[in-house]
This record gives C-alpha cells, sequence and structure tokens, in this order.
C-alpha cells in the first residue's frame, strides 16, 4: 500500500479541530460497554428476522463499513470479538445526531448505545439511540476489497493488516490457540513452567551465532540467549522433575521463510525418560494444538496435506541416507570414505569436517528436502550432537531425534547427556571448533557441568519451534506471516530499529 494521500488525512484532522472546537473530545478517556458483539450474537442470534426487543446494549468497536441510505445508515462495527452491525435512523436519533454519525470515518473507533434487533435480511443488529466517538482514525483503512496486499506493507504495518486482513487475524487465532493449548497440555501433565534468563554470561544450547552486549555495571560483555536449554537442565538438578519454558531465543543469522532473528521456543524436560518417552510427548502435542486451533489434525501447506495424527514413524538417520542417497554411511567410518560418500551424491564439504558432520551434511542435502512426514529422524552422530546422550546400543550415535514435517524441522530432543566428565569432554572438542573460527561453537560452561557434577538425573528433553508448528498448523510458507513483528530492513526514510540485511532461506 503506498503512503495515504496527505489530502485525506489532512481532511481528517480538520473533522478533529472541529470537534475540539464545538467541545467534543475525539479522544475520550473511556466507554464502558456491556456486551462483545460475539457475546451480542451469542445471546440474541436466535431471534426471528425482523424481531425487535426492548433489550439494551453497549458496545464498542471499530467502523468497518458505513452505507448511508437517505434517513438510515448502516454500519458494520468490529471488536476484538467479531462484527455486528449498527442500524442509525434519523427519526430515532435527531438529524444532527445522524448527521454527526454519517460524518464519520472507516477506521473510527466508536461507541454506541441502543436495543438489538434482527433486519428483514436477518443481520444482527443494534438500533441505535446514542453514539460517542471514542477514537478518530487520521489515516485511512485500505480499500475494502483489497485490503492490505503490499506483503512489505503488510507485515511493517501489522496494525493495519489485523485491521484489513482477515486471514492475518486467522493466523494469529491459530497461534494464539498453539500456546495456550501447549501450556493446557504440559500442565495436565504435571510440568511446572518457569522462566530463565534472556541474557547469558556465555551462549550454549545450540549451535548458532549469538547476539552481542555489554553490561555497564557489571563491566561484562553478554549476550542474548540462543536456547533454554542448559538453565531448565539445571532445574532438574535442583529437584524439579518436569519443567517447560515458552520463550523468545535470538540468533544473529539470517532472514528467510524459516528463519527471524527472534523466534518462539518450547523447551521441556522431564527427569527419569528418555527420547522415546519424548516422541509420544512430541506427538500427542501437536496433534492436540492442531485439533485445538482447526478442529483437525490434517493440515495442507503449499497443496501439499499430511495428517498429524499418531502414531508418526520413527526413521533412523543412517537408514534414511541409504533409501534416499543410495550409500552405507556410519560415523565411524574414515573421513576419506565419507568424503567421497559425498562427493558421489554431490553434497558439498569442507576440509576439516568430521565424519558425524559429513554424514549429517549427507542427510541434510539428500534426504530432509524429500520427507513429507510427519516423521521421527534418529540416531544422530555423536559429533554433531555434544548435549546428548550415547546411543545404548552404538557409542558412535547419541539418543536423538529432530521431527521433519514437509520438508522442515520441527522439533529437536535427546535422551539428555548427564555425565559430567563426557559433557566436559565435548565442551573442550566444541571450545577447539571455536579456536579454530567455527562462530557456532561454544566454548565450556564451567557452571553447567559444575551443576552435571551434583547429578543430573536420567532425562529427556525437546525443543520445539513455536513459529514453525504454527506455520504448519496454519498453513503458511513463511516464519513472518506468524510473527506478530517480524523484522524487516529499515523502511525507505525511517531508521527502525528492526533493520538489517536480508538473506532468503
Amino acid at each position: 500500500m503506498s503512503e495515504e494521500p496527505q489530502d485525506e488525512r489532512s481532511r481528517r484532522i480538520a473533522k478533529v479541530d472541529a470537534l475540539r472546537a464545538g467541545g467534543t473530545d475525539p479522544y475520550p478517556v473511556r466507554f464502558d460497554r456491556t456486551h462483545t458483539a460475539a457475546e451480542a450474537h451469542e445471546r440474541w442470534g436466535s431471534i426471528e428476522a425482523g424481531a425487535e426487543t426492548s433489550d439494551e446494549v453497549r458496545i464498542a468497536g471499530r467502523l468497518l463499513l458505513l452505507r448511508r441510505q437517505g434517513k438510515l445508515t448502516f454500519a458494520t462495527l468490529r471488536d476484538g470479538s467479531g462484527d455486528i452491525q449498527l442500524f442509525v435512523s434519523r427519526d430515532a436519533v435527531g438529524e444532527d445526531a445522524h448527521a454527526a454519525f454519517d460524518d464519520l470515518d472507516r477506521g473510527d473507533w466508536v461507541g454506541a448505545t441502543g436495543t438489538v434487533m434482527k433486519t428483514r435480511k436477518g443481520e444482527l443488529s443494534v438500533r441505535v439511540d446514542g453514539f460517542t466517538l471514542l477514537s478518530k482514525a487520521l489515516r485511512p483503512l485500505p480499500e475494502k476489497w483489497h485490503g492490505l496486499s503490499d506483503v512489505d506493507t503488510r507485515f511493517r504495518q501489522r496494525y493495519v493488516d489485523l485491521i484489513a486482513n482477515d486471514d492475518a487475524r486467522r493466523v494469529f487465532e491459530i497461534r494464539f490457540a498453539v500456546i495456550a493449548t501447549i501450556r493446557r497440555m504440559l500442565t495436565e501433565r504435571g510440568f511446572v513452567e518457569v522462566e530463565t534468563p534472556v541474557l547469558h554470561a556465555q551462549a550454549g544450547g545450540a549451535a548458532a551465532k549469538p547476539f552481542e552486549t555489554f553490561h555497564n555495571a557489571l563491566d561484562m560483555p553478554l549476550v542474548l540467549r540462543i536456547a533454554l536449554e542448559l538453565h531448565l537442565k539445571r532445574l532438574l538438578v535442583g529437584g524439579l522433575e518436569r519443567v517447560f519454558e515458552i520463550g523468545r531465543v535470538f540468533r544473529n543469522e539470517g532472514l528467510g521463510t524459516r528463519y527471524n532473528p527472534e523466534f518462539t521456543m518450547l523447551e521441556l524436560y522431564q527427569a527419569f525418560a528418555d527420547y522415546t518417552d519424548m516422541m509420544t510427548l512430541t506427538e500427542e502435542l501437536v496433534a492436540e494444538c492442531a485439533r485445538v486451533a482447526i478442529g483437525t489434525t490434517t493440515v495442507e501447506v503449499d497443496g501439499t496435506t499430511i495428517d498429524l495424527a499418531p502414531p508418526w514413524p520413527r526413521r533412523p538417520m543412517l537408514e534414511l541416507i541409504k533409501e534416499h542417497a543410495g550409500v552405507d554411511v556410519h560415523p565411524s567410518q574414515p573421513v576419506e570414505d565419507l568424503e567421497r560418500a559425498c562427493d558421489d551424491a554431490n553434497v558439498p564439504h569442507e576440509p576439516g569436517w568430521g565424519p558425524g558432520k559429513l554424514v549429517l551434511e549427507l542427510y541434510e542435502k539428500t534426504v530432509e528436502p524429500n520427507l513429507v512426514g510427519p516423521v521421527f529422524v534418529t540416531d544422530y552422530p555423536r559429533e554433531v550432537s555434544p548435549l546428548a546422550r550415547v546411543h545404548r546400543d552404538d557409542d558412535a550415535l547419541v539418543e536423538r531425534f529432530e521431527v521433519v514435517a514437509l520438508r522442515r524441522e520441527l522439533a529437536n530432543a535427546f535422551s539428555e547427556l548427564n555425565d559430567p566428565i563426557d559433557q566436559l569432554e565435548r565442551f573442550e572438542a566444541q571450545d577447539k571448533l571455536a579456536a579454530f573460527g567455527d562462530e557456532e561453537a561454544h566454548g565450556v560452561d564451567e557452571d553447567y557441568v559444575r551443576a552435571l557434577e551434583y547429578g543430573l538425573p536420567p532425562c529427556g528433553g525437546l525443543g520445539i519451534g513455536v513459529d514453525r508448528l504454527v506455520m504448519l498448523i496454519a498453513g503458511v510458507t513463511t516464519i513472518r506471516e506468524v510473527i506478530l513483528f517480524p523484522h524487516l530492513r529499515p523502511e525507505a526514510g525511517h531508521d527502525e530499529g528492526a533493520g538489517g540485511a536480508e538473506t532468503t532461506a
């Protein structure tokens, strides 16, 4: 949407000046309403067409549509629950009040009093006997039938997008339902919701580049968290046996259809469980989120339909590589053999990559793009999973899975590593990678190792990208559709804090 015509804005500002000159405040302090639109529909929606009641209501919302027909005016009023029609008659409100109502504009916030009725065409309405302008809109809404169509403007001006586009409201209603369902299900299962620090002395819990900042009073550098994991597992050491957090995490990486610098993660940890328990919990949680949010476990994204109802297939990574790339690989093989396997499959690789990294790259390039799912991809190389427990049947692997649905990674989970000596060795291996310039590798978290030395019970942990889960259930293909205020490049002519170079996924 281009910049609104200044003459329209000037016209509305002139109305504000005229109202004030006449003693009317165009931005009053409050309005006491008795019913929302949804409540009115629930209580009176069943009355017959043409029926009049003596039931008085006070409702408030934004004017979306005005239809002036001589002595009658019909208006669509929208609040946070839905729409209801206002029926304004000159005979009922008087000539001056009717003229004042007709002088309102689309986008104005209005409070109205009157009695409930239903028109002959069956439209539930309020026969207005008085109204109050609650907030004068100075900028016009997008044209009714086309809404707000420019993608950049939609995301930059989400406040207008939510007014103008029904689908934007649908997506965020799904998001709110998903988060509420996660909280309910986990609470019912004995998990407690906790909050852990956003500012960390050291990045950890994921392979990602952090945002860096500085605390003046402590005179020390800090980073914004890239994951929730390490503090949550400290709580299990402290005796909290089932914990979860739904929180923002921050990664200083590119933007794209599946990536935003800040995003929402669910992480949970359960004592005396392993990754098989996490599989069962994951599929039950995701399926219930879909049922509550959209009424079905069947979702469609970009023309492809999948069913999220459990159970989901459980497929070892090495088997999937053999199936899709046609090669038998294992992290215990010599690096030269794995590099040759990558070359044969046209998978690029870099000098210095270990066997686990090469196996993972084979999977990510030859398997993941072809997985429709939902499917649990299990048993990752130990080298690329520094926080996961060694597999009970193969010490070159770990007990880890990722969920893939419609070629997107949706969740990541482990049987958690609770051996402090093994953990320290893996941190030291990561520290060497960081010393050689790997920005996503992190050093030794000595306090976390100390916590493990006090005893972390056997446990399973799970992380789900909430934004990607909402994308899946809502059937949208870009993360910006499910984040209320995604990060964008600075707007031309404006200095925005949410700017930055944009890359594609």
